[in-house]
């Protein structure tokens, strides 16, 4: 990390279901870890979910990294996005569709904003127990901003189920 400006923690899901999503996600890990001013701190376990909404395609990996940045949120969203792409990621248009990979961004720092690109809080992430058992096994005490914990949200998550799929490690 380059000296001179803050490191804010920041949290992402990570998930897919198209090919081979686990080695999707350790190599959008590698290259997180890869990019200057961010590193991997933390990774989840690999967790399986059935698909959300467009239920008739194969069910997700999913896990949830901690990373410390000196990227602003905005700067944070387009090297998710960049390695999305670097990675074969092609957006079909289709919401909650099939993918290979996707990295979201979850949570940074105690920042809440909504510009037209980006809300941070993620605006479902406290819907989502496949965002919110991995959240909690790395960070079972943390508090969101606006004073919920994570504990609290994943008792009151009413979503599927979700399956423990093995581990993954934090590329160095």
């Amino acid at each position: 990390m380059s000296a001179g400006s803050t490191s804010v923690r920041a949290w992402i899901g990570l998930g897919g279901n198209l090919d081979d999503p686990k080695s999707a996600i350790r190599d959008a890990l590698t290259r997180l870890n890869q990019e200057a001013d961010v590193e991997v701190e933390a990774v989840s376990s690999l967790y399986r979910t059935a698909a959300v909404g467009v239920t008739d395609q194969p069910d997700f990996l999913n896990a949830v990294a901690r990373l410390v940045t000196k990227r602003d949120p905005e700067g944070l969203l387009q090297t998710l996005l960049g390695i999305e792409t670097a990675l074969g990621r092609v957006r079909s248009g289709v919401q909650f569709g099939p993918r290979n990979i996707d990295l979201d961004l979850l949570l940074y720092g105690e920042m809440e904003m909504a510009t037209r690109s980006l809300t941070v809080p993620h605006p479902r992430m406290h819907l989502r127990r496949f965002v919110l058992e991995p959240l909690y096994e790395i960070d079972g005490d943390l508090t969101l901003p606006g004073g919920r914990r994570v504990s609290y949200l994943l008792e009151q998550s009413r979503d599927q189920g979700v399956a423990h799929a093995g581990s993954i490690e934090v590329p160095r």
